[in-house]
C-alpha cells in the first residue's frame, strides 16, 4: 500500500529549525550555570595549587574554560529574559561588559540581531572607547593639577610684584604681565574642570574651525582684500597664512596615534590660544 506522504513547506521546516536550535541554546545556557555552580562548590573544598589539576583529571576543562562557566553562574540570572535567549557564546562576550551595565547594553545593542563575532567585536570598540576617556580623564586631571600649582605660584608672584611695586622696586609691566599669565592659566583650569564634569565623547572628535567662525573669517577676508592700506594688505597676508598653518596643525594632531602624546599637543594648542586672547585684550585695554 503507498504511504500518503504530506510535503512540507520550507517555512515550517525553518521555523522548526529555529525552534530547536531556541531550545538548544536555552538548554546550553542553563546547562553552563548549573556546572558552573557545581565548580565553584569543587573549588571551595580544594586547597591551593589543585584546582588546575582536579579539573584535568576529572572533568577535562581548562582553567579558562572553568572560569568561564562559574562566571556565568555567579552573574547571569537565567531567570531574566533578557539573558534566557542568549548563546554560550554572547554570554561569554558579554562577560566583557560590567555587571550593572550588561542588561541595558543588551537592550541599547539588539544584541539578539547580532553574531557572537560582531558582538565581540562592538565590546571590544567599547573597551577601547572607555580606556581612551579614562586615559583622556587621566591627562586632563594631570594637567589640571599642575596648572593649579602653576595659579597658586603666580598668584603669589604677582602679590609680592604688586607689594613691590608700591615701593617702586617693580615695573607696571612685569604687573601686567604676571596679570596675564595667572589670568590664561585660570582660564585654561576652568576649560579642563569643564571638560572632566563634560559627558564623555563616543566617538573622536576633530576639532574644526566652526561654520559661523569661518563665516565671520570669510567676511572679514573679503573687506580686507577691498581695502587700500598697505598695512591692512600686509595684515591678511598674514591673517590667511595664520588661518591655514591653524588648519593644517589641527589635521596633523588628529593623525597622531600615540593618544597622550596627541593630548599633550593638543593642551598645547589651548595654552598658546589662552595666551594670544589673554594678549589680544590685554592690548586692547591699554589701547582704550
Amino acid at each position: 500500500m503507498n504511504q500518503l506522504t504530506t510535503e512540507r513547506s520550507t517555512d515550517v521546516i525553518a521555523a522548526e529549525i529555529n525552534a530547536i536550535k531556541y531550545q538548544t541554546q536555552n538548554m546550553m545556557l542553563q546547562a553552563s550555570a548549573e556546572i558552573g555552580k557545581r565548580l565553584t562548590e569543587a573549588k571551595a573544598q580544594l586547597q591551593h595549587g589543585e584546582w588546575g589539576n582536579w579539573l584535568k583529571n576529572n572533568v577535562e576543562y581548562s582553567q579558562s574554560t572553568a572560569n568561564n562557566l562559574m562566571q556565568i553562574y555567579k552573574e547571569y540570572d537565567l531567570n531574566s529574559q533578557t539573558f534566557v535567549d542568549l548563546s554560550y557564546s554572547k554570554a561569554i562576550a558579554l562577560l566583557g561588559i560590567d555587571a550593572e551595565e550588561r542588561e541595558t547594553f543588551i537592550q541599547e545593542n539588539n544584541v539578539d540581531e547580532m553574531s557572537a563575532r560582531e558582538l565581540q567585536k562592538v565590546i571590544k570598540e567599547k573597551q577601547q572607547l572607555e580606556k581612551k576617556m579614562a586615559n583622556r580623564e587621566t591627562a586632563i586631571a594631570k594637567e589640571k593639577k599642575l596648572l593649579e600649582k602653576d595659579i597658586q605660584e603666580l598668584t603669589m608672584q604677582l602679590e609680592n610684584a604688586r607689594q613691590k611695586h608700591n615701593e617702586n622696586e617693580v615695573s607696571e609691566k612685569e604687573i601686567n604681565r604676571l596679570t596675564q599669565e595667572l589670568a590664561v592659566a585660570e582660564s585654561r583650569a576652568k576649560q579642563l574642570e569643564a571638560d572632566l564634569k563634560a559627558k564623555p565623547l563616543e566617538a573622536t572628535t576633530i576639532e574644526v574651525i566652526p561654520d559661523e567662525v569661518q563665516k565671520e573669517l570669510d567676511s572679514l577676508r573679503k573687506k580686507m582684500s577691498e581695502s587700500s592700506d598697505p598695512s591692512e594688505v600686509k595684515f591678511k597676508v598674514m591673517f590667511d597664512s595664520l588661518i591655514k598653518t591653524f588648519g593644517a596643525t589641527l589635521e596633523a594632531v588628529e593623525d597622531i596615534s600615540n593618544h597622550d602624546t596627541r593630548v599633550k599637543y593638543k593642551n598645547a594648542i589651548h595654552k598658546l590660544m589662552d595666551k594670544m586672547r589673554a594678549t589680544l585684550d590685554g592690548g586692547s585695554n591699554q589701547s582704550c
